[in-house]
């Protein structure tokens, strides 16, 4: 899953901007979602701290309300890893940005080609995305590549006879099997139980006692069985 997260002011451009992403994400079977915002609003500066996958910013450099360089500093704060594509008229300000180390991957005129360096760009970020360690699996023919920070848990529905990938916004149903999806984890997943995989790096605590497991998201589950406890309990 991608998120693009783009701010612009000007209607027109702002559709353009929109319509390009659209163009590209129909052309693959990367599952994506535009959040759209025309200023730095209250709601846009929810979608920084919201726990949204694979983020791709496009942003305008001045809008009504504040300054793109402002809010970029905000970003990156406490997010180094979103992409970031500047979309501006103000090419002189160029260099100042340089200056910032922002870490993004484009600064773009508006007033020179801009939705073809906008597609060059866009392109060029899906890949780098790509490159990030994530749990690969189809569903009614749509790929997903998922962040392996992003996977709080792993079950097993003995009911559907499927696994259910747990993330901070959203649950997938897989059709493989734990072992199958664990062969793709990093070290950070350990199994809790015949039918749990956790990400030890989202677990806060665990009650040795009452057997329940507690996420950085507060959510809980009581699936840890004496079999693979040890295991677990040594990590933390």
């Amino acid at each position: 899953m991608v998120s693009f997260v783009v701010c612009e002011d000007n209607q027109i451009i702002n559709k353009n901007i929109v319509d390009t992403i659209n163009k590209l994400m129909m052309k693959n079977k990367i599952p994506y979602k535009n959040y759209v915002f025309y200023d730095y609003n209250k709601n846009f500066m929810k979608s920084i701290d919201s726990k949204l996958p694979n983020k791709i910013y496009i942003l305008d450099i001045e809008t009504p309300s504040a300054s793109g360089i402002d809010v970029v500093r905000k970003i990156r704060e406490h997010d180094l890893n979103s992409i970031i594509i500047f979309l501006t008229a103000h090419d002189e300000l160029g260099y100042t940005i340089l200056k910032q180390e922002f870490m993004f991957l484009a600064f773009i005129c508006k007033f020179d080609d801009y939705l073809g360096k906008l597609e060059k760009a866009i392109k060029k970020a899906l890949k780098i995305a790509g490159q990030k360690r994530v749990l690969s699996f189809s569903d009614h023919g749509i790929i997903y590549n998922l962040p392996l920070d992003d996977i709080i848990y792993i079950t097993r529905d003995s009911v559907d006879r499927k696994c259910i990938i747990k993330t901070d916004y959203s649950e997938f149903k897989v059709s493989k099997s734990l072992s199958e999806l664990f062969e793709q984890l990093n070290e950070n997943f350990k199994f809790s139980h015949r039918a749990c995989i956790v990400n030890m790096e989202r677990v806060r605590t665990i009650d040795k006692k009452n057997k329940i497991i507690t996420f950085d998201n507060k959510e809980t589950i009581d699936l840890m069985n004496d079999e693979f406890k040890k295991e677990v309990v040594g990590v933390k």
